[in-house]
């Protein structure tokens, strides 16, 4: 297996408490997972992409798509995603990590580009548009070199870091003021975080059936945004507060 490999890994599963299969959702008779993954398919940089799921007997549906859509798939844990992003790139060759979420269907493939070659021009251990939250919550994008999520995956003990992958790797980055992983921010002249283009809750759900029945599925994050805002489509779910789930784990930690 190639070791340059540059590998995509998104993470997927049916048992989400808040909007049960929402990757599963359908918007003109398409899967939310296919919107998601056809829109990375557009990405100039990724090698691979891999859709990242569990083991639980629900998410046996997720399998059968992949291999009807012509996806890689993986099955790992269900509660340690850390673990099971690492398997599925040790599997898969990646030297270079690509991670996002397929709650996020609206994913800009040059974003995903954007900030893969910010990581491998600067050689960083973590790159992303995160550490700074300013794009719409949906457009988050990471980019990892294999030795820090191997680092990661020998070292995190919190249930937090387990659940949530990059968790160990932001708060021990230089960055965050840390010293084990070199990182930067892929920054944004405004701040559109108030904007979600991803699916968590019904609202949300509503808000992207919305988008893409009036714009469809092939514009850009900006386009996607300036609409939202223009059209006043972010009153349907301006109420739910951002990373609601990462937020209880750090509670229950």
């Amino acid at each position: 297996m190639e070791l340059e490999q540059t590998v995509l890994i998104t993470q997927a599963r049916s048992g989400s408490t808040r909007l049960p299969k929402k990757v599963l959702l359908t918007i003109n008779d398409q899967e939310l997972l296919k919107i998601h993954l056809d829109r990375l398919k557009k990405s100039s940089e990724i090698d691979h992409i891999i859709v990242a799921t569990t083991v639980a007997d629900e998410d046996k549906v997720i399998v059968d798509l992949c291999k009807q859509w012509g996806i890689s798939s993986f099955r790992g844990a269900v509660d340690d995603v850390l673990d099971r992003f690492y398997q599925a790139a040790r599997k898969f060759g990646a030297k270079w990590i690509v991670r996002v979420t397929s709650d996020c269907p609206l994913i800009d493939p040059d974003m995903v580009d954007a900030v893969i070659k910010l990581a491998k021009i600067n050689d960083l251990d973590y790159a992303a548009n995160i550490l700074e939250e300013r794009f719409p919550d949906g457009q988050d994008v990471e980019v990892f070199k294999f030795s820090a999520l191997e680092r990661a995956w020998k070292e995190a003990k919190l249930k937090s870091d387990r659940e949530h992958v990059t968790l160990y790797i932001r708060s021990n980055s230089t960055f965050k003021g840390g010293t084990l992983f070199k990182a930067l921010n892929f920054p944004s002249f405004y701040d559109y975080s108030n904007i979600r283009m991803t699916v968590d809750e019904p609202h949300d759900f509503e808000l992207i059936s919305e988008l893409i029945n009036q714009l469809g599925t092939s514009e850009s994050w900006i386009t996607y945004t300036k609409h939202i805002i223009e059209t006043k489509l972010d009153e349907i779910n301006k109420n739910i507060i951002r990373n609601e789930g990462l937020l209880k784990s750090l509670k229950n930690d």
